[in-house]
């Protein structure tokens, strides 16, 4: 059975969020992103792994190494799911402020 890797759960892990964070300026190998963390190149290698799985990152053979770069077009996906959920927040917080400012003036 091949079960496919949710995106948002993939982003749920504090590490793979801050590899997104690191390919995002500069694609790199395993090996590089590895030596950002405290973790087992193992673990980190099962992170890979799971974003290059959701699509988030695309690997590309160069030679002998595999190098990471961030899939764009993948990450705009999540953020067009998320942008009405942003719009409503921005709309709730909006209108705290003026209760705040109106509440400060009295």
């Amino acid at each position: 059975m091949n079960l496919r890797r949710d995106v948002f759960q993939a982003i749920a892990d504090p590490t793979r969020r801050a590899i997104l964070v690191l390919v995002a300026t500069q694609s790199m190998t395993a090996g590089a992103i590895a030596s950002n963390f405290d973790s087992a190149r193992p673990t980190v290698s099962k992170h890979i792994q799971i974003l290059a799985e959701c699509e988030l990152l695309q690997p590309e053979q160069n030679g002998r190494e595999i190098i990471y770069h961030l899939n764009g077009s993948k990450m705009k996906e999540i953020a067009d799911f998320i942008e009405p959920f942003r719009k409503i927040w921005d709309d709730r917080f909006n209108k705290l402020e003026a209760l705040m400012k109106n509440y400060k003036t009295k």
